[in-house]
């Protein structure tokens, strides 16, 4: 599990699956920052983590502030389903 900030909105939500460098992810949360006062583009602060790592998450079994954290574009992150229920 770790955080991803995504520079840009590539349109997904929480529950979402993409493809960040080979490996399937699922968007555990996204939080959009930078609406108001922020950069020129959205960024989306997401957890995500594989499907297996779903209820470690759901049972807070983690500590948020020792989890790695990457910065990428919206281009470097390919889109699977946007969201839970949505297929791209």
């Amino acid at each position: 599990m770790q955080h991803l900030i995504i520079r840009g909105d590539p349109g997904i939500r929480r529950d979402a699956v993409i493809d960040y460098e080979g490996e399937e992810l699922v968007c555990f949360s996204v939080t959009r920052q930078g609406d108001w006062h922020g950069p020129d583009e959205p960024q989306l602060w997401c957890t995500v983590g594989t499907e297996d790592e779903r209820e470690t998450y759901a049972k807070r079994e983690y500590v948020s502030h020792w989890l790695d954290v990457e910065t990428v574009d919206a281009e470097a992150v390919d889109v699977i389903k946007a969201s839970g229920d949505l297929a791209v």
